[in-house]
Parts: structure tokens; sequence; C-alpha cells
């Protein structure tokens, strides 16, 4: 179901002290400014080995929620240093980061890989927010369309709509991942409307239109407003942001 929504990413950051203070201070910020039903659906993603402590401090867990950042695609077995699906929902994650360009890129994520772990995740009663988007050599090229069809098709459209109901798509230009540079909120919403269009013809219209769309992409407390007026942008996968409780809490509040 489509819905306003912001992720926080915290990378391989922060320590558990420096975890559990920026956690009670959002919960805290959130409660106190009381959004109520402006509020969206929030996520923080925090590291492995700080998700139990940082999920205890979500209250229900429900809004925010406990996302992770990634798992490996095998339910159990011998793969020493690896997190399972079925370990992750167990320690309170309602959703996880798949396909990320940093996944992508340093650890050699493929499409076919990431096929596996969506429907490990699924199995597992995780809900993906699954990342695409395109190099700045590719959109020099005038080839980003092409480049996130391909995305879509090979790594999403073959789940049933049943599940494919359970994914939030982020659209994260490679380009502008912890560079400072952002997509202007033109060139957001036209990626956006895209994929949103992707779906219809790949599922139906009534999908398309159920679908939450989010920007990552230094996406930030001072352009969060406009990115987010777009008709097709429905929220924000935020990186360097979601580490300061004042910018996050911002973002939230930007719809």
């Amino acid at each position: 179901m489509r819905q306003k929504f912001v992720a926080g990413n915290w990378k391989m950051n922060l320590t558990l002290p420096e975890a559990q203070a920026l956690t009670s201070e959002i919960v805290n910020m959130l409660h106190d400014e009381q959004l109520g039903a402006n509020k969206p659906q929030v996520v923080i993603c925090p590291p492995f080995p700080l998700l139990s402590s940082v999920g205890h401090l979500l209250g229900d867990g429900t809004n925010p929620a406990l996302g992770a950042q990634n798992f490996h695609q095998q339910e159990s077995g011998a793969y020493t240093g690896e997190v399972s699906a079925k370990q992750l929902h167990s320690v309170g994650c309602k959703y996880v980061i798949l396909g990320h360009s940093e996944r992508r890129q340093h650890f050699r994520e493929d499409d076919a890989l990431l096929g596996q772990k969506l429907k490990t995740g699924l199995a597992n009663g995780l809900l993906p927010i699954f990342c695409v988007g395109e190099s700045l050599e590719t959109r020099e090229a005038n080839e980003t369309f092409d480049f996130i069809s391909k995305q879509l098709q090979d790594g999403l459209f073959h789940l049933s709509p049943e599940d494919f109901d359970k994914v939030v798509i982020a659209y994260e230009p490679i380009w502008a991942i912890g560079t400072g540079k952002t997509a202007t909120s033109q060139q957001a919403q036209e990626v956006h409307a895209f994929i949103r269009e992707q779906v219809a013809k790949a599922y139906s219209p009534e999908v398309a239109a159920n679908t939450t769309i989010l920007y990552g992409g230094s996406a930030n407390a001072q352009n969060a407003r406009e990115l987010f007026s777009q008709p097709d942008v429905d929220g924000g996968l935020i990186g360097g942001a979601s580490l300061k409780s004042r910018d996050f809490v911002e973002i939230i509040k930007s719809f």
C-alpha cells in the first residue's frame, strides 16, 4: 500500500552508546512534536550489532520500525560471518534494504542474487526496500531509463503481485550518494514517474498507484520538502542525515 515513508540507513556507523543516544533522541522528538496523522512510516536501519539494542528503544516496533541493511540469501548454514533473514526477524526487524548500490558495487551483488534474497526475506516476514539507480556515466550517456528498466525487470518483476505489494522501491542515483550532490526535484520526479509506469506495465495501474517509491541520494533537511512534494516521490531513504537526530526528524516532518 502506497504510504509516506522515511527510512534511515546508518551504514557502518555509530558505536552502541552513540546508537542508543541517537535512537532515544529521535523517539523522544517524534513523541514530543506529535506529528499525528501526518507522520510517515519511519524505519531505522542500524548495523547488525546494534539492531537488538536499537529495537528495544523503538516502543512496539511499528512506527518507528526496525530495519536491517542486508542478510544472506540462505536460510541457515555454514556461512561464517553472515546473518540470516530469520535471525533478523527474531530480533524485531520488519524491513530490510536490498540492492543498495554499495552492496552491488563493493560486494558484487547482482540481480540473480538479489532475487534469491527477495524470496528468502519475504518468506521470513521481512519487507524489502529495493534499491535501483544509475551511475553518472549512465546518466550522461542518456541511458538512465534503460538501465533502471533492466534493474526492475531482472530484480523485481519476477515477484507475484501479492509479494510485489510488500516491496518499497528506492531510487538512488549513484552519483548523488555521499557526494553532496542531489537530483533536482524535477529529475527525481521524472525517474519516479518512469518507475511507476514500468510497474503499471508489469502488473497493473492499480498496483503502480499503490507502490511506495522513495528517493535516496543526499536528501537532507533542507531539500526534503521540495523532493517530497513531487507527485511520485513518497519519501526518502536517508543516509548521512539520518545520523543527526534533528535533521532526521525535520526530514520526517517534510510532508
